[in-house]
């Protein structure tokens, strides 16, 4: 078994990459989940963009998850202490040193394990992005 987590706010190109990466690993890929209220925790007022309930379907509807479950905390380490996976795997902004789950899955004889991302694909690049195509958006025209 293996687990990847994450806030998965937009759903977007590397997500799905790791993801994919991450099911070949192993027979079966669960994607632990920050709930609503740790996403807030950890990216600040205004996030999540999309609510957990539909942030668990789309990611339940990609061919490489086999499951979600959502978590309130703000690791993952009590749910992977449940589940029990053979891997972890985290994207390549992460090393496994500084991953506060490697410790937990070595107790049970599991390992960490980080895989490359595509560069320049990430949630907070997509917000601006937005934001800023509709600030253009909005402006009158000749300004």
């Amino acid at each position: 078994m293996v687990a990847t987590g994450g806030c998965f706010d937009l759903v977007h190109a590397g997500h799905v990459g790791l993801l994919e990466s991450a099911r070949r690993i192993g027979d079966c890929l669960i994607v632990c989940l920050n709930s609503d209220a740790s996403v807030t925790r950890r990216k600040g007022p205004g996030r999540p963009l999309n609510p957990a309930a539909d942030r668990a379907r789309v990611l339940a509807a990609l061919g490489s998850v086999d499951a979600v479950v959502v978590f309130e905390e703000d690791t993952p380490e009590a749910v992977l202490a449940r589940l029990r996976p053979d891997v972890w795997v985290k994207g390549g902004d992460y090393s496994v040193q500084d991953l506060p789950e490697a410790e937990a899955l070595r107790t049970w004889g599991g390992q960490a394990v980080v895989l490359p991302y595509l560069d320049g694909r990430s949630t907070t690049l997509l917000t601006r992005r937005a934001a800023k195509a509709a600030t253009t958006a909005l402006r009158p025209s000749g300004s």
